[in-house]
């Protein structure tokens, strides 16, 4: 018995010593100093959008507009020979089944050259407000409303 007794206190003793040793996870949305995460495990959240979608344009079947939204709310848009960089917002709402989310893009800068659609336009210091509408994991739609109508855009996943 007394085996048994000293067997449960050591191991809950050494368990208490470990615990003491190791460091506390961290479950922030930021990362911190490379020293500081030694032993830590950093949560990252970002937006569900980020990465690369390819749209399709309906005139020209052999030109993929693509939009790259990067994790530090950059956008990157590739279309034709025009490409412009930006920022961006992902605005998910509490309740999607009242509104859809929100995406607002502003450009900041354009090289002036024509699109997939062949106009030719510089889209500096635009800003773009779209609804996005959620098909699957792989194929999202931009809409005008928030209740999902007026949907002009259809944008695939591409993957990596």
């Amino acid at each position: 018995m007394k085996k048994t007794v000293l067997s449960i206190i050591c191991i809950l003793c050494s368990s208490a010593i470990w615990a003491e040793n190791n460091a506390p996870v961290q479950a922030e949305g930021r990362q911190q100093n490379n020293a500081d995460n030694q032993g830590s495990i950093s949560i990252i959240n970002r937006p569900e959008i980020v990465g690369l979608w390819g749209m399709d344009i309906p005139n020209n079947k052999q030109c993929v507009e693509y939009y790259n939204f990067r994790g530090n709310n950059e956008v990157v848009v590739k279309s034709a020979q025009e490409w412009s960089i930006g920022q961006y917002q992902y605005q998910a709402p509490n309740n999607r089944a009242e509104v859809l989310p929100m995406l607002i893009m502003q450009i900041k800068y354009d090289n002036n050259e024509k699109d997939c659609s062949g106009i030719q336009e510089d889209q500096t210091g635009q800003i773009q407000q779209f609804f996005v509408k959620w098909i699957n994991p792989q194929k999202i739609e931009f809409c005008g409303t928030e209740k999902g109508q007026q949907c002009f855009a259809i944008l695939n996943k591409q993957l990596p």
